[in-house]
């Protein structure tokens, strides 16, 4: 992992001479506790195809509350445990119909043999990937005998506003049902990630990947977690300083009427050696997250069984 730019003896003063002195790092929002990867995975157009809709409206008495957003969307997020021949990793997940078809990162799934699915209730099911598309970061994935269960309603993202509050709801460090708030701090960030299936699942068992323990990814003009291979992807994402930690992969950006706006996807953190070389370490990170017009977009794609 790079160490952190050159910095002059004097100390910085003043926002912008801040955000210079600090260097930022990968850090896991998408594989297990230890999988530390860049990345953080209605029939009508508005819903992108989706079907069996419920809905994840708040109410009137608790709307534009971060206590409201979770309540009504809680229910529609999952935690997805995934195995596969190169390790195990741990994520989360949206359901988007009622029978049990649920959107999440492709690095969460990717090359798994066996995936468990937990949702609010406590209920596991098991779950087969129906369509991955590694350029986008994103799968599709269905339980198995399941029905009834609450759906996300789908936002707008091309409405979203810097600044406006968000919530976001996964499965950190397998703490399920994790509930962050903050805010949209900047639209369409360009993150660049291996478009490689088999870096997906983490390595050995324990969930890490790359050199540096980190999944490969690029931003800013640099690389971090090693190299990123000759298979590449860019996607804009929305960035959010909402907490988001190893596990809130796959999970809900949502706004403050309870629609979901984005797939948490990537998370920065301030490295250990730029946060030792100033009085304080500033904020735990920067997420980001894949637009949700991105997701809608990309429906159909998946759920004809898309593959890479």
């Amino acid at each position: 992992m790079p160490g952190p730019p050159h910095r002059s003896g004097r100390r910085a003063r003043g926002p912008v001479a801040l955000l210079a002195a600090v260097a930022l790092a990968a850090a896991a929002v998408g594989g297990g506790t230890a999988y530390a990867v860049q990345t953080l995975t209605g029939d009508d157009a508005r819903s992108g195809g989706a079907k069996n809709v419920n809905g994840t409206s708040v109410s009137t008495g608790s709307k534009g509350t971060v206590a409201g957003v979770a309540s009504a969307v809680s229910p529609s997020i999952v935690e997805i445990k995934a195995t596969g021949g190169a390790g195990k990793s741990t994520g989360s997940g949206v359901i988007i119909t009622s029978d049990g078809e649920i959107v999440t990162n492709n690095h969460v799934v990717s090359g798994a043999s066996e995936i468990t699915v937990q949702t609010s209730d406590g209920k596991t099911y098991q779950a087969k990937t129906v369509g991955t598309d590694s350029k986008k970061d994103l799968a599709l994935i269905k339980l198995e005998d399941a029905s009834g269960l609450k759906a996300a309603s789908l936002g707008d993202s091309d409405d979203v506003q810097v600044g406006q509050e968000v919530v976001a709801i996964g499965s950190p460090e397998g703490l399920t049902g994790t509930v962050t708030s903050g805010i949209v701090s900047a639209l369409d960030r360009d993150v660049t990630v291996s478009a490689d299936p088999g870096q997906g699942q983490g390595q050995g068992g324990d969930g890490q990947q790359g050199p540096g323990g980190g999944w490969p990814f690029e931003f800013g003009g640099e690389q971090f977690n090693g190299d990123t291979g000759s298979s590449k992807t860019t996607y804009k994402a929305l960035q959010t300083d909402a907490s988001l930690n190893p596990g809130n992969s796959g999970g809900a950006l949502i706004d403050m009427d309870g629609n979901i706006i984005g797939i948490n996807s990537a998370m920065y953190s301030p490295s250990s050696e730029a946060a030792a070389g100033s009085s304080g370490s500033g904020s735990v990170g920067l997420g980001f997250a894949i637009p949700i017009n991105t997701v809608k977009g990309d429906l159909g794609k998946l759920r004809a069984g898309a593959s890479g």
